[in-house]
């Protein structure tokens, strides 16, 4: 999530009571899970075995719960608790915002495009030209739809990201604070939902096309052209490269990744990353002709019986 305007670390310092070390001249630009971010962003971290992943992050500015030695360039926030000074910072730049009527008057809808008649627009959302949103779609705050996009009735698009922190009272749920962004002719089924981003963006690529009863988890992206039949579900920040095809009812798991041109056929479950131009099958998801030469070999020892 990027700021409307640059945030001195001083001001944060100083808001939510922590001590720099390091560089207290930087100002924040954005602010990112460690996954995601760039030169200028605000991340966190509070487990000591992943300090060293977020020192040597592109962060410009780590909260973290010990002092350590700030890297050069770098500027550390040191407080008692990492994870309610980060959320608070999403919460006061991407504030809730209850919607009061059917179509938010803070959207830019082109004039071309469709929006059939119980509709439901979120602040901050921008519809581009030939779009055609039918009946009973809900769109949620900061979305982006491309132009010749088509979103089916009942699909909702930016619905909140399923990321909790754990603690000793249970789950604290994390201020949503990405956006969804379609991409040029991209078709999207009846019934779909497509998750925002927790700090980045959820991408579907230009002109890939998902079924009835997708699900795309928050921060996923998915590359161009790309086929995803009925009931595919992928899991959070897991990447999709250009032209793969997912048919009905594939899982697959979080922050992995598929390579471009890959096949995974009906009910597989992928649960690692994929290389890309190949055929897969079976859960766990492997080459579909060693899945078949395996269920052969079973066959074949069955009948020596």
């Amino acid at each position: 999530m990027k700021f409307k305007t640059p945030i001195p670390i001083q001001a944060i310092a100083e808001k939510y009571n922590c001590e720099i070390l390091g560089d207290a001249n930087l100002s924040a630009t954005g602010i990112n899970e460690i996954h995601k971010v760039e030169k200028g962003d605000i991340t966190f971290v509070d487990v000591e075995k992943y300090f060293q992943k977020s020192l040597s992050s592109a962060a410009s500015i780590i909260i973290l719960n010990k002092k350590v030695e700030c890297p050069e360039g770098k500027a550390l926030l040191f407080c008692e608790d990492p994870f309610e000074v980060y959320n608070s910072i999403v919460k006061k730049n991407r504030p809730f915002e209850p919607l009061h009527q059917q179509v938010s008057d803070r959207t830019i809808i082109h004039p071309s495009a469709i929006i059939e008649p119980n509709v439901t627009i979120a602040p901050n959302v921008k519809i581009g030209k030939y779009a055609y949103i039918q009946s009973n779609v809900v769109i949620h705050e900061h979305t982006v739809i491309g132009d010749h996009v088509v979103i089916n009735s009942g699909s909702i698009i930016g619905t909140d990201a399923f990321y909790f922190k754990k603690n000793k009272e249970g789950f604290k749920k994390w201020r949503s604070g990405g956006r969804v962004i379609i991409e040029d002719r991209v078709d999207i089924g009846a019934g779909c939902t497509i998750s925002k981003g927790v700090s980045g963006d959820t991408i579907i690529g230009e002109g890939s096309k998902l079924d009835c009863q997708v699900h795309i988890g928050h921060g996923v992206v998915v590359g161009k052209n790309c086929l995803f039949a009925a009931q595919v579900g992928i899991g959070g920040k897991t990447i999709i490269e250009n032209n793969v095809t997912l048919y009905g009812q594939v899982g697959v798991a979080q922050s992995i990744r598929i390579g471009a041109n890959a096949i995974v056929l009906a009910k597989s479950g992928v649960s690692k990353t994929l290389e890309g131009g190949k055929t897969y099958f079976g859960a766990p998801a492997i080459e579909a002709r060693q899945y078949y030469r395996e269920m052969a070999a079973v066959r074949m020892l069955s009948k020596k019986r």
